[in-house]
């Protein structure tokens, strides 16, 4: 009973990132806090989930060898197969008898008996035959789009802007888990300790080159960890902790934080900070301020003064020249967070990139005049496209006559990310499989001289 229950779980999580477009790592964790699992179950309802959604398109490869027509499927149907699939070709631990079987006792549930015996049929003929093979397919983006399943136009695009053997890893880098990583609080505790403490309380950690705060966690449910609960230690990827590295902080100084939702970077800030000065916050959504809000709580961070405001009026609230630091953590297509949101690569277009670039040029246009003559600003994405960073970058520099990129900050960085192929005269792109990360650009601008 207990497993039926888990893919039904698994198949309506599935079911309402389909059809409702949510979100998988929140509709994951939703499962995980309800206590509608049994603990046993939840590592793999998490794979299964994740992993059907991460290889949806080479799961829909597969079954047109055995489904005429996919698009007379209901739309459960075809996710139970997806789901089913998944744990054939992909989970060797799980028999496929016991697969099929389940398969459909669900079909039968929601169904009918010629539901039932439909799956059924297509299970037992993936049983006997086997998938297809895709490296016979010919044309290297074809098959790069199945293999990975990444939609065709965003491979053409990657190939077009990095080259096949670029693109490929970073394809094939998405459909890998990383490693979680964490940063101290360091106001509360060191990172010598905060790991020793992990390892007392039975976690496998190693530290981030990344960032003196980082730690990355190799096993082990960090939520569950005293020091967690406690606000010594907070969840951010390695890559976001470098935006707090390259700003150059100290106590005292004024910072704007124009895009602050959900709050990681911001506080990263405020403990730069040691938590003197003063940092306005603001995003565009007003329910996204309460979680910076929460956020700077839990981390007991008090010069945080968060609220609504687009991004691109700031300079309605302030006077020029008025910040040291500012902070443009730009809106993006997402494209470098891929690994933990898998579902991103199928509903954005390229349309969506075109028009997320021409925001984020204009957040930077409206928001620069407010730095101070002496003062740095630091420029960021989670996205891998040229579109929204190098080429951001150029036009920018070009439009505002007095800002260049600040190359000094190259020098500041760790010497493996000085050496990889990300860096260029714009800034530094971090690709997922470089250091199993999420993506990442940056770059930091300063005024010229005169």
């Amino acid at each position: 009973m207990a497993n039926k229950s888990l893919r039904n779980t698994i198949l309506d999580t599935l079911m309402r990132i389909e059809n409702d477009q949510g979100y998988s790592h929140l509709l994951i964790n939703h499962a995980l806090k309800t206590g509608s699992l049994q603990t046993q179950d939840e590592g793999l309802f998490t794979e299964i989930v994740y992993g059907t959604i991460q290889r949806k398109l080479t799961l829909d490869y597969y079954l047109t060898s055995f489904i005429k027509n996919q698009k007379k499927l209901d739309s459960w149907v075809k996710s139970l197969l997806r789901m089913s699939l998944y744990q054939m070709v992909y989970l060797d631990r799980i028999p496929d008898h016991a697969v099929i079987h389940e398969a459909v006792e669900i079909a039968k549930l929601r169904g009918h008996k010629g539901i039932a015996s439909f799956v059924n049929g297509v299970l037992r003929a993936v049983q006997r035959k086997g998938v297809p093979d895709l490296s016979a397919i010919a044309d290297d983006s074809k098959r790069i789009s199945i293999a990975t399943s990444h939609p065709r136009w965003l491979v053409d695009r990657w190939i077009n802007q990095y080259g096949k053997e670029i693109t490929e890893e970073m394809c094939q880098a998405n459909l890998d888990n990383k490693s979680l990583s964490i940063r101290i609080q360091p106001l509360k505790i060191s990172r010598d300790v905060a790991v020793k403490q992990l390892e007392q309380e039975g976690f496998i950690v190693r530290p981030s080159l990344f960032s003196p705060q980082g730690i990355i966690i190799e096993t082990g449910n960090i939520l569950k960890s005293k020091l967690f609960q406690k606000g010594f230690i907070t969840i951010q990827d390695q890559t976001s902790m470098l935006v707090g590295e390259i700003l150059k902080l100290k106590p005292g100084l004024k910072v704007l934080d124009a895009c602050s939702a959900p709050g990681g970077k911001v506080t990263h800030i405020a403990e730069k900070m040691k938590n003197q000065g003063h940092i306005h916050a603001h995003d565009l959504h007003a329910k996204k301020v309460k979680l910076i809000q929460n956020k700077a709580k839990q981390l007991d961070l008090s010069i945080i003064d968060s609220s609504a405001a687009d991004a691109r009026k700031l300079r309605n609230h302030y006077a020029e020249e008025t910040f040291d630091r500012i902070l443009i953590d730009a809106p993006c297509s997402g494209l470098g967070v891929i690994r933990g949101k898998p579902e991103i690569k199928y509903h954005k277009q390229e349309s969506d990139i075109v028009r997320l670039a021409e925001i984020q040029l204009d957040i930077l246009n409206q928001v620069s005049p407010l730095l101070k003559k002496d003062g740095l600003m630091v420029y960021s994405t989670c996205t891998v496209d040229q579109q929204e960073n190098e080429q951001v970058v150029q036009q920018f520099c070009e439009q505002q006559s007095m800002i260049e990129v600040d190359h000094a900050f190259f020098t500041e960085l760790p010497l493996e990310l000085q050496a990889t192929h990300g860096v260029s005269s714009y800034g530094l792109q971090i690709f997922p499989q470089t250091f199993q990360t999420d993506g990442f650009f940056l770059t930091r601008f300063k005024r010229k001289n005169g």
